[in-house]
């Protein structure tokens, strides 16, 4: 089954931060931070400040895709009290240090993001993103969710076995 075409696409940049570890076994945490309004020029893992504990970089751009059938789910979003969009970043072990998995800004997909091995942060998003979706859901009207509908109730007397002298009697007739 192919994925349906987005009806919206938003350019992002993604921040994640490295933070020194308290642990014998890693030498940092990574984790997303923040989403940027727009794709900046920088090169992706551009470091964006270190105080000498905590670190913060420019990992790259993400698109994020909008759908009309999940305008419910964008609605609720704006709706909460810190409208977020999800990162999912994965450590490589390598150069650059961590990969961007997606972003959204449905919180079903979001959820959907988690796997083991996989960080998913709920990031705040900037104004101009929560204008953008705004629009959308405006000009995309929230589809009726489904109604299962109610059967005619059955007849027990059309379900009934007939005796034989009823048949009979019937055929008299």
């Amino acid at each position: 089954m192919s994925n349906p075409m987005p009806h919206l696409s938003i350019p992002a940049g993604i921040v994640v931060e490295r933070r020194s570890a308290a642990s014998p076994w890693i030498d940092f945490t990574w984790r997303p931070v923040s989403l940027l309004a727009g794709a900046p020029e920088a090169e992706p893992w551009t470091c964006l400040g270190d105080d000498g504990t905590t670190a913060t970089f420019y990992a790259g751009a993400v698109t994020l895709h909008l759908y009309k059938t999940e305008a419910g789910h964008y609605r609720d979003n704006l709706t909460s009290p810190q409208p977020s969009a999800w990162v999912a970043i994965v450590e490589t072990g390598g150069t650059p240090p961590c990969a961007i998995v997606g972003a959204t800004v449905d919180p079903a997909e979001g959820e959907a993001m988690t796997e083991p091995g996989t960080m998913v942060e709920a990031v705040p998003l900037p104004q101009a993103i929560v204008r953008e979706i705004a629009e959308f859901v405006a000009r995309h009207p929230i589809q009726d969710s489904f109604v299962k509908r109610k059967r005619d109730r059955a007849d027990p007397e059309s379900l009934a076995r007939r005796s034989p002298i009823h048949e009979a009697s019937d055929d008299r007739s």
